[in-house]
């Protein structure tokens, strides 16, 4: 639901990763700072300036001098903003991550525990509960960090900050910030309740205060649309985001893994769009050898990685696409669905891939490294930022090329060996 991107392309990528790195368990420098505030004579001034602006959108005077009168900035976040990435993640990495163990397991309790409420949702909006689900294991891995200080902040200092300070997408930091006040100024939430990254991000699904205007939806009718608390008002203000801004249709999948006939990888463009029946036709078929549900529905063929796996992808790839613009964040959150629901991993491995490692193997890497002196704050089987920190240390100390952070099998042999 927000407007920034981590696709590799993009000119903000860093702020959108660095912006779900809490959530994720994955940061991409791996220290998250804590808040630091200090109010200048200068940030008096910019206060007094921004007023005029506050007072144009509607927001009351009371509501503008309660917030901001005494406000000190979050100069943290100038850091998190500029901060590079310390190490890149290949595509299996990734997905491996935020489809792990832990998230599986987890997602198929939310399923349950849910799942009057999912079924309302595929009702009201048509769009499939697994994606919803992948989705909320993303954002907050189902709530879990929302509220956890470890990871997550008042987000009216830091984007106070960021629209004061900082020079790139100032206009987009300024608007956040007005449209934050503007939920203060309507009573659907007091600044101390608005806490999410260091971006901005809120919630359950990580909302963004304009979508938290915008498309936010009371589901629970409780007066106000809320992406604390329950998961009913964040995952229907999801669903709508995603039918509205991202076209979601009914009754479609996003897609599948497929097996292309040999010697025919041209295909694999990802542009031309073609029916399901037209692409079996053309000798592309299911990787799991089952028919295509709805032969009439289009998709485009997509290999990301070459000798990897294949995919056909369609219109509903796209409406995830759009609530984080990443390919990889779009397969890894649909890919997450799917195993919630019961489905297989891929068929095909990446090149140079391994396997998710199970709860009880990430167990065994953070006792391992624990016992050697690399503190990963727990033995929990969740790879969170400081399991990442330990890692990175253990093979910075180990001369292990890459430094990658990923606690995965290779590491856990190269630990059992006792090295």
């Amino acid at each position: 639901m927000r407007r920034i991107s981590t696709s590799p392309s993009s000119p903000f990528s860093l702020t959108r990763r660095a912006a779900i790195s809490g959530a994720l368990g994955l940061t991409a420098s791996l220290a998250i700072a804590g808040p630091a505030f200090a109010r200048s004579a200068a940030f008096d001034h910019w206060v007094q300036t921004f007023r005029a602006r506050a007072l144009a959108r509607g927001i009351s005077a009371e509501t503008y001098n309660r917030v901001m009168g005494r406000l000190e900035p979050d100069t943290s976040v100038y850091e998190q903003f500029r901060k590079q990435p310390e190490f890149t993640e290949q595509m299996w990495q990734y997905i491996n991550r935020r489809c792990s163990d832990w998230r599986v397991i987890t997602g198929k309790e939310r399923a349950q525990q849910y799942a009057g409420l999912l079924a309302r949702l595929e009702k009201d909006y048509g769009v499939d509960r697994y994606a919803l689900l992948g989705l909320w294991g993303m954002e907050s891995s189902f709530g879990d960090v929302i509220e956890n200080p470890k990871y997550m902040r008042p987000i009216i200092p830091a984007l106070a900050a960021l629209a004061y300070g900082e020079p790139r997408r100032r206009k987009y930091w300024e608007a956040e910030l007005l449209n934050a006040l503007t939920i203060v100024d309507r009573k659907w939430a007091q600044p101390n309740e608005m806490i999410g990254s260091w971006a901005g991000a809120m919630g359950h699904t990580q909302w963004m205060p304009e979508v938290w205007l915008h498309v936010g939806v009371d589901y629970d009718r409780d007066g106000r649309a809320n992406p604390f608390g329950k998961p009913d008002d964040a995952l229907a203000g999801t669903a709508r985001y995603l039918v509205e801004r991202g076209k979601w249709r009914r009754g479609e999948a996003w897609g599948c893994e497929v097996k292309m006939p040999a010697g025919h990888t041209r295909l694999a463009d990802n542009r031309t769009w073609r029916t399901y029946e037209k692409w079996h036709e053309m000798g592309v078929v299911r990787a799991d050898g089952a028919v295509f549900a709805r032969p009439g529905d289009q998709a485009k063929l997509w290999v990301p990685v070459g000798g990897g796996p294949a995919f056909l992808v369609g219109p509903n790839f796209r409406a995830v696409y759009s609530y984080n613009p990443s390919t990889n964040y779009t397969l890894a959150l649909l890919h997450l669905g799917d195993l919630i629901r019961g489905d297989g991993g891929f068929r095909q491995q990446f090149p140079g891939g391994e396997r998710i490692p199970t709860i009880n193997e990430v167990k065994e890497i953070q006792r391992r490294l624990n016992e050697k002196g690399f503190k990963t704050d727990g033995i929990d089987g969740r790879t969170g930022s400081d399991t990442v920190k330990a890692i990175v240390a253990y093979q910075k100390k180990n001369d292990i090329d890459p430094v990658d952070g990923y606690a995965g099998l290779k590491l856990l042999a190269r630990l059992r060996q006792g090295g």
